[in-house]
């Protein structure tokens, strides 16, 4: 399964031009797909419906969006007039080849800001019926101002993605309702814009401190970043390049999986040639239970 994850700066790429169709040719061959900074009815791109913009670029996938962020719109500073009822909607999306059986979006903790701009971020559950078994995928977008901030919604995640079994996810006991029961699979993908850098504070919150004699030791409930896995960093990792500046760039994105997921990833790239937002395409590769047996079988 490929896994692609893309903050897509509300359709507006490297060069400012707003260009949703390379948007989804850079994202070719994805089986599962976050985005970060989808909109509606938000003015500077012309109060577009971003989500129903990108299903219908993806006709034969599933989609889900999780706004955060909702607003009344009013006319914009140019005079223009949106639609009756238009809301300004900021948040997530995940589209995948195999039906998304159940969905919610976590609301992330935020606290007032003055004079910086501090939106209601989320983090998008999605639970999709892949061929090998249900899997959880979180699309995932942090505060960019505070580290501060960050942890605390990194601590409030990863709370609440352990204790998803115990809660049931979106829904138990859905025979009243006439549904089928939704599963409740262990493990799970984390991907998005972290807003952090590699081996930083909120990073460590959440992978868990390195160094000493034993370095990062996995441990159940705390996810695994899929590049140091891998060992596919660079040496000047990016994923994220200022549009005005071009030398300025950082590693912002990722991938974790849970510790059951280990063992399964099999690549993990950066597509820095993509030129759709500010941000690139974080690709990872997770093969079936069977590779991981192969693996396994070969290193005895």
């Amino acid at each position: 399964m490929n896994f692609a994850s893309y903050n897509i700066q509300y359709g507006f790429g490297l060069d400012g031009r707003y260009d949703l169709a390379r948007i989804a040719w850079s994202l070719e061959g994805a089986d599962v797909i976050a985005l970060q900074e989808v909109t509606r009815g938000f003015s500077r791109n012309g109060f577009a419906d971003m989500a129903a913009d990108i299903a219908a670029l993806f006709p034969d996938y599933f989609w889900v969006y999780g706004p955060a962020c909702d607003m009344h719109v009013e006319a914009d500073e140019d005079g223009l007039q949106p639609v009756r009822g238009t809301r300004f909607q900021f948040g997530n999306m995940v589209l995948s080849r195999w039906p998304i059986v159940s969905t919610r979006t976590l609301l992330l903790p935020r606290s007032r800001t003055i004079g910086k701009i501090n939106l209601q971020r989320g983090a998008t559950e999605a639970v999709i019926a892949a061929p090998a078994g249900a899997i959880r995928v979180y699309c995932v977008h942090l505060d960019h101002v505070s580290a501060d901030e960050r942890i605390r919604q990194l601590q409030f995640l990863n709370a609440h993605i352990n204790a998803f079994i115990q809660e049931g996810g979106t829904l138990t006991g859905a025979g009243e309702f006439d549904l089928p029961e939704p599963p409740l699979p262990e493990d799970y993908i984390i991907m998005g814009d972290f807003n952090m850098e590699p081996e930083s504070p909120e990073y460590c919150a959440l992978a868990g401190a390195g160094g000493g004699y034993y370095g990062r030791v996995a441990r159940i409930g705390t996810p695994v970043d899929a590049f140091a896995a891998l060992e596919a960093y660079s040496p000047e990792s990016y994923s994220w390049m200022d549009p005005e500046d071009h030398g300025k760039r950082m590693h912002l994105d990722y991938c974790f999986v849970s510790c059951g997921l280990q063992s399964r990833l099999k690549s993990a790239r950066i597509d820095t040639q993509s030129v759709g937002s500010d941000h690139f395409p974080v690709w990872v590769e997770i093969g079936d239970e069977g590779d991981a047996a192969d693996a396994a079988t070969s290193r005895v």
